[in-house]
């Protein structure tokens, strides 16, 4: 048994370091980058674009729920980051500062233009009542997760989309949302709460009802 756990455990351990190795070549890629654009090479600016517009894209769209406003809006931040690069002092990994810069733009957007608020009763819709035992379709799966996300109070959900959709960890997000790893900690088990209750009654659990 304890062979077989060993052997089991191999592809995932494999998987684990391939994805960190990824990380720091990303991260040792945006410094590169950015020692470039600062030193005036412009075309080094494509590749930070290249490398994080997909992840400020899908940031934006839990924002706003709009895919065209949402590449508008990563756009934005790209603008903003151009103009700002110059000020990067290096102490966070540079994906830190630019997910900083991105969620902070996106909070002021969304205050201006609130996305609907979706109503519990709404969720719960989303459930297909002839299903077997509640048993739901992926895709009805994660429109109820991300209906649940996007109705979460603007404080909870903010650390709740870096910390379990973007895979930050505490400092990150921490750093990130520009608030104290006990706040952000405290506001992510309020997240989790709601979420919980939320979808206690449609069958679903998303990432950030079972992450600890």
């Amino acid at each position: 048994m304890e062979e077989r756990e060993e052997t089991a455990a191999g592809p995932a351990a494999a998987g684990e370091a391939a994805s960190d190795a990824a990380e720091v070549d990303a991260a040792a890629g945006d410094a590169a980058d950015v020692r470039a654009v600062v030193a005036g090479d412009h075309a080094a600016f494509e590749r930070i674009v290249r490398r994080w517009q997909t992840p400020l894209v899908n940031l934006a769209f839990r924002y706003c729920r709009d895919r065209g406003r949402a590449e508008e809006m990563a756009q934005d931040v790209f603008v903003k980051l151009f103009r700002a690069l110059a000020t990067y002092r290096g102490d966070s990994r540079f994906s830190t500062w630019l997910f900083a810069v991105a969620a902070n733009h996106f909070r002021a957007q969304s205050r201006r233009h609130s996305p609907e608020q979706v109503p519990l009763e709404a969720i719960a819709e989303l459930q297909d009542p002839s299903t077997a035992h509640g048993v739901l379709e992926e895709a009805d799966r994660r429109e109820i997760v991300r209906r649940s996300v996007s109705s979460l109070p603007r404080r909870y959900r903010d650390a709740v989309l870096l910390f379990y959709f973007f895979d930050m960890d505490l400092a990150a997000a921490s750093a990130a949302l520009g608030l104290p790893e006990g706040t952000v900690k405290a506001r992510l088990h309020r997240g989790r709460g709601i979420l919980r209750r939320k979808l206690a009654g449609t069958a679903v659990t998303g990432p950030a009802s079972q992450k600890a």
